[in-house]
C-alpha cells in the first residue's frame, strides 16, 4: 500500500546511522543518468511562444490559460532565481524516485505518455500499480499535501493533473508523493473520488474559452495588506508571468505598483498608505 511508502523509505534510511545501506552501482548509474536528462531538458526549454493546452496545466486557472495561448505579447520574463527553484526542483525529484526504488515498492511507468480528450501528458510514474505525482514544495505548500487540505487551495492545479492521470490511465487510486524542500520530510496524499475535479468536463471547458476573444474573469480577487487600505494581489496571481497587463487596470489604470520589502516584493492594486520601502519601476 502506498500508505505505507514513507515508512518503508524512512526505515530505510535510517539504517545510515548504524552504517552503509544497499545503494547498488546500478541504481547510482540510472539517477544519474535521470539527472544528465533533467539537466537536458532544463536548460534547453520550449520556446515560449509554443503553447499548448496538456494535462500538467488544465488546473491552472481559466484566465490565466488564456493569457498562456496569447503569451508572446502578455508574458513577463522569468526571474533568473525562478529558473534555480526549477533546476534543484527536477533533480530532487529524481532523487526521491531513487529512494523509492530502494525500498520493496514497485516503480514503473516513469515518464509515460498518456492521452485524455487529445490532451497528452506524462505521468512520473506508478508507485505499487497506482499513479503517483511527485511534488517538491515549501513549509506552506507541504502542510497541504500532509494536513489532505489541497483541495481547498490549489492555485496550480495538482489535483485537476492527478485526475486527469488517473482518467487516462483507469485508475481512481493515485495520490502525490510530496517533498519539503526545506526539511526533508516527506508525505504521502491520496485525495479520495469525492473531491476530485472531473478532468473531462474541464478539457471541454478550456477548449471553448481558448477560442474565445473575450477574456474570462480574474482569477483572483485582491487581498487586503493589513489595515491600511492597500489591497495587494493574492498568492495565485503573485507568480503569475501575465500579472502586469491583467492588471493593468489596478490602482485607477496606472497599472500594479510593486514595492521591495524584506522578504520579496509586494504587488499592490490599490494604494491608501504609501509603503515605506523602495518602489520598483518594473515586475
Amino acid at each position: 500500500m502506498n500508505s505505507l511508502l514513507i515508512k518503508d523509505i524512512y526505515n530505510k534510511l535510517d539504517k545510515l546511522n548504524d552504517g552503509p545501506i544497499d545503494l547498488s552501482e546500478e541504481e547510482i548509474e540510472r539517477t544519474g543518468e535521470a539527472v544528465k536528462d533533467a539537466l537536458r531538458h532544463w536548460s534547453n526549454p520550449k520556446p515560449s511562444s509554443e503553447f499548448s493546452v496538456r494535462m500538467s496545466n488544465i488546473g491552472k486557472p481559466l484566465r490565466q490559460m488564456w493569457f498562456d495561448s496569447r503569451q508572446e505579447k502578455t508574458a513577463s520574463r522569468i526571474a533568473p532565481q525562478t529558473f534555480i527553484k526549477f533546476l534543484y526542483g527536477h533533480l530532487l525529484e529524481e532523487i526521491i524516485l531513487m529512494l523509492v526504488r530502494m525500498t520493496d515498492n514497485k516503480v514503473t511507468d516513469e515518464q509515460k505518455e498518456v492521452d485524455l480528450e487529445g490532451i497528452k501528458g506524462h505521468i512520473d510514474c506508478k508507485i505499487n500499480g497506482e499513479v503517483v505525482d511527485i511534488k517538491t514544495a515549501s513549509s506552506f505548500a507541504f502542510r497541504k499535501f500532509a494536513e489532505g487540505t489541497l483541495h481547498e487551495n490549489d492555485p496550480f492545479g495538482y489535483m485537476m493533473q492527478l485526475s486527469a492521470y488517473e482518467a487516462a490511465e483507469k485508475s481512481s487510486n493515485g495520490g502525490f508523493l510530496a517533498v519539503n524542500k526545506e526539511s526533508g520530510e516527506l508525505t504521502y496524499y491520496s485525495p479520495g473520488d469525492l473531491i476530485k475535479p472531473n478532468p473531462i468536463t474541464r478539457i471541454n471547458n478550456i477548449k471553448g474559452i481558448l477560442q474565445e476573444d473575450v477574456m474570462p474573469e480574474k482569477c483572483y480577487e485582491p487581498v487586503p495588506e493589513g489595515k491600511s487600505g492597500n489591497m495587494k494581489l493574492a498568492v495565485g496571481c503573485v507568480y503569475c508571468q501575465h500579472k502586469a497587463i491583467c492588471w493593468q487596470d489596478a490602482n485607477g489604470g496606472q497599472g500594479l505598483r510593486s514595492f521591495k520589502y524584506a522578504n520579496g516584493l509586494r504587488h499592490f492594486t490599490r494604494i491608501a498608505v504609501l509603503p515605506k520601502v523602495e518602489e520598483m519601476t518594473a515586475l
